[in-house]
């Protein structure tokens, strides 16, 4: 039995901010994903998930994981712009591919799907330790799915996830959410009663129960680790679910629903925000200055526009805000160079970096007001010294 801080059924994760080029400004269904399997079998038992890929406009490359003809780049530029790994039992993958060169292709800011299930091999394991462990199956004795054949509860009916209209079918192994990684969301979780074991192995300790949390930093490049594949398979999508303890039925799970919202987020069809139009002016003009003068008036502005799948849609949200904040102030004949930042960071939204720069001058010696109403008292001092000196003279010279 595997100890787990937390049972992590599905876990999405975001990758650190980077430029990608897997994103097209125009239109992301105009790209090309790689598709590695076991086995082509996999191709028709999860064919529903990958044609609605393809109905979205999705070029899929299926290939053997094996094929020895396999790339990611070449001539330094990358072949594909997305990665899903369909082949849990694969020890090795062809061409050279290795941990080190997936990776690579995640940091250079393409996005990936992990399938894994109870079979997984060392290296899909590892590649989903960047993120957390992979560990044994998860059993739930309390949230498992009624079912003819599966009698040790390792079939299970997730309520725990994205809104869906009906419980999601999961069967496969766990994923905990290592601790100090803050770019991980948990979107697919089981229960507290969840606990993650071998179903054939007897229990010489009570199980670690696991709660759940939520700890996303929203970035380009996007990451998917399921611990099922049969979580997209079209065995499940047309299953239908009966929760344990529940006479309520569903002719249909909520698989293709949930999975069909996942891919629109890991592929930027959803979350997808762009800025443009970054400009800043004086208060009633047009024009944008070369300098400020402290004390002015201005405004700044920004157009963001999310991406709905077709088009982009202005977005809406209360809670951008923008700092103007001073760089260096040893700067001569200026009260300092400044800039305009935006560092905008949503959970499940695009992170948005903007910073614009402008120098801020004081105030020349001919703009400021003839008689300052703070200066009153030194001026007070000043007549009053001039007058007390008038009245000494007087005394002194006219008293005898």
């Amino acid at each position: 039995m595997a100890n787990l801080s937390a049972v992590l059924i599905t876990t999405l994760i975001s990758l650190l901010p980077i430029l990608t080029h897997s994103f097209s400004p125009e239109s992301p269904t105009d790209r090309r994903i790689l598709v590695l399997l076991d086995d082509f079998a996999t191709r028709s038992s999860h064919s529903i998930f990958f044609n609605s890929l393809q109905n979205r406009g999705f070029e899929l490359d299926f290939k053997l994981a094996d094929d020895p003809k396999l790339a990611l780049h070449r001539y330094g530029q990358y072949l594909h712009d997305a990665l899903i790994l369909f082949c849990p039992a694969a020890d090795r993958l062809g061409g050279g591919l290795d941990l080190a060169a997936i990776l690579e292709f995640v940091d250079s800011g393409h996005d990936l799907i992990v399938g894994a299930d109870v079979n997984a091999s060392d290296l899909i394991r590892n590649i989903a330790a960047e993120s957390g462990d992979a560990s044994a199956v998860v059993i739930d004795h309390t949230s498992y799915a009624v079912s003819e054949t599966d009698g040790d509860h390792t079939l299970i009916a997730s309520y725990n996830f994205i809104e869906s209209d009906a419980p999601v079918l999961f069967k496969g192994i766990g994923h905990s959410l290592n601790a100090a990684n803050s770019l991980g969301l948990k979107v697919l979780s089981a229960s507290s009663a969840a606990y993650s074991a071998s179903p054939k192995s007897k229990l010489l300790s009570p199980p670690a129960l696991a709660g759940s949390a939520i700890s996303l930093a929203r970035n380009n490049a996007r990451i998917i680790i399921s611990g099922s594949l049969d979580l997209f398979s079209n065995r499940f999508f047309k299953s239908g679910v009966q929760k344990a303890g529940s006479s309520k039925k569903y002719e249909r799970s909520g698989n293709e629903q949930f999975t069909t919202e996942l891919s629109k987020w890991v592929f930027h069809e959803r979350g997808h925000l762009k800025a443009v139009n970054v400009r800043h002016h004086k208060v009633g003009e047009t024009d944008e200055p070369a300098m400020y003068r402290i004390n002015d008036d201005l405004e700044y502005a920004v157009d963001i526009y999310e991406w709905s799948g077709t088009r982009w849609e202005p977005y809406v949200a209360n809670d951008v805000q923008v700092q103007f904040y001073m760089m260096s102030p040893y700067v001569p004949d200026v009260y300092g160079v400044f800039q305009f930042k935006v560092e905008y960071q949503r959970l499940g939204y695009t992170s948005l970096s903007l910073s614009k720069q402008i120098p801020v001058r004081p105030f020349r010696h001919n703009e400021y007001e003839r008689f300052i109403t703070t200066a009153f008292p030194y001026y007070g001092a000043s007549f009053s010294t001039m007058a007390g000196f008038f009245i000494f003279s007087i005394v002194y010279l006219y008293n005898k």
